[in-house]
């Protein structure tokens, strides 16, 4: 059970670095629907979904390959200056690039160029510190990391406060002082990403030690070994992206109001209490895959993580869609974004196929057939851009929310077919099939049926958690002995 309680602690530790700035983040979205009108955020989350978009082309899966080849090669230095040399260097030459062709960029676009430019020096700024923050997470510095981590979106909560709530007051009130020369009329949208520049600027300079403390060699070999295995992670990288963020880019492109779309991207936030889970627990789970992949028992192990994951991730589900109406009143009180709650469960359920297909994805990791996760992807890519094209026109944002969960279903049952043939693992199907199974059947019942009824809702969590209890009480027990 050491095992256990090691990766226990590592993905509290690393859920806690993830949980609390995503917690630190929603804070911003009531902000965020209350200064802004549906429209303006609408605009907000294009951006963002272009970000995304380019943040995983910066990185150029260097990131797992860092992991990979940091724990497989003789010389750790080298693969950490190499990698850190790679991406340095890289950046630079975005940087520039982009900045000699911005105009060109905004009109290809549509986002005006001066939001064009803070986002290029977002996307800089991040991805010097891709390397750095794969180092902390390899040495298992995890409350460094997770301090780090939160003082960022502290830094960038809190400059969004001022600039957006206590700024504007200040130029009312005392128009001729410092600050209030420092407020611009109508720049909500701008003051929205300078606190994001602000914030990753700290960030890099709180890590730019690392910079000063490597070996500055770059060994041509490992670098091109480290592309070769990164670039499907790339590929797979870009076609998550897709899957997870086009859709407010195919929306704008297919003349969808921007005020529905920011009513699906606020209601959106709601279900991704279930990527708080799935994203900590990756955090966790990734750098344990390849440490434990030589241990003989290694496969019933990832079929027992599994397993424990599904059971935890259907009682997280099931209890975030009983409770959407409620979290709403926190996070959107402005009831002109609720007409897009009904795409709340689909989104849940998605991210929770996602966080499966996370744990079945380790047979093409471990076998270094990383392509095979970029063709998955791929697949998902494909079924999230046909679905969106087919549905938008006659359903708007509910379509994509239908084409999220499609793309990624099918991403979870060609992974675990594909595994079955590569890299077998004993999963429990029966009772896996058993808690997903039901945490769909009540999930839907209860929301599309009988919504806001918390004694129906609250009675399907706690059948949940009986069933469980009945079909692993066992299994507890033998836990709770151990620990006492």
């Amino acid at each position: 059970m050491g095992l256990y309680k090691s990766l226990f602690k590592q993905t509290a530790i690393y859920g806690l670095a993830t949980v609390l700035p995503r917690m630190l983040s929603f804070l911003l979205v009531p902000l965020y629907t209350d200064i802004l009108n549906p429209g303006d955020y609408g605009d907000v989350s294009i951006i963002f979904s272009w970000l995304v978009l380019f943040n995983v082309m910066l990185a150029y899966g260097m990131e797992t390959s860092f992991f990979r080849f940091y724990n497989s090669h003789d010389d750790k230095r080298a693969v950490i200056g190499t990698s850190t040399i790679s991406v340095f260097w890289t950046t630079i030459v975005f940087l520039i690039g982009s900045l000699l062709f911005r105009n060109t960029i905004a009109n290809l676009s549509g986002i005006e160029v001066e939001y064009i430019t803070y986002t290029i020096w977002i996307l800089v700024l991040d991805a010097l510190v891709i390397i750095p923050f794969s180092k902390l997470r390899a040495y298992q510095r995890s409350i460094i990391y997770a301090i780090i981590k939160i003082g960022n979106v502290a830094i960038n909560l809190s400059l969004n406060v001022f600039f957006l709530l206590y700024l504007p007051k200040i130029a009312a009130t005392h128009p001729d002082s410092f600050l209030g020369s420092l407020y611009v009329e109508n720049f909500q949208i701008g003051y929205i990403f300078v606190a994001m520049i602000f914030a990753s600027l700290l960030t890099l300079i709180v890590l730019s030690p690392n910079y000063f403390h490597i070996q500055w060699h770059f060994d041509a070999q490992l670098w091109k070994k480290m592309l070769r295995y990164g670039f499907p992670i790339l590929i797979a990288g870009l076609a998550f992206a897709i899957n997870e963020h086009f859709d407010k880019i195919l929306l704008d492109w297919l003349n969808v109001s921007k005020s529905e779309i920011g009513a699906y991207s606020a209601c959106y936030k709601i279900g991704l209490f279930m990527v708080l889970f799935r994203t900590a627990y990756t955090l966790g789970i990734e750098p344990f895959f390849f440490s434990y992949a030589n241990n003989e028992n290694a496969p019933q192990t990832y079929a027992d993580v599994t397993k424990y994951f599904v059971i935890f991730g259907s009682l997280i589900s099931l209890s975030v869609i009983v409770l959407a109406d409620i979290l709403k009143l926190f996070l959107i009180p402005n009831e002109t974004y609720w007409s897009a709650m009904k795409v709340v469960p689909l989104i849940v359920l998605a991210n929770f196929f996602l966080g499966i297909y996370t744990n079945l994805s380790v047979w093409y990791k471990l076998t270094d057939r990383t392509k095979m996760g970029a063709y998955i992807s791929i697949v998902g890519a494909i079924i999230t851009l046909i679905v969106n094209f087919l549905l938008i026109e006659k359903l708007s944002y509910m379509g994509s929310a239908i084409a999220t969960i499609a793309a990624y279903g099918s991403m979870m049952a060609i992974s675990y077919y594909l595994g079955k043939r590569h890299y077998p693992i004993p999963y429990d199907k029966s009772k896996i099939g058993r808690y997903l199974g039901l945490s769909i059947l009540f999930s839907f019942v209860y929301f599309y049926g009988f919504r806001e009824n918390y004694f129906v809702g609250i009675g399907f969590i706690l059948i949940f958690i009986y069933f469980v209890y009945r079909n692993e009480k066992n299994t507890l027990l033998r836990i709770l002995k151990k620990s006492s």
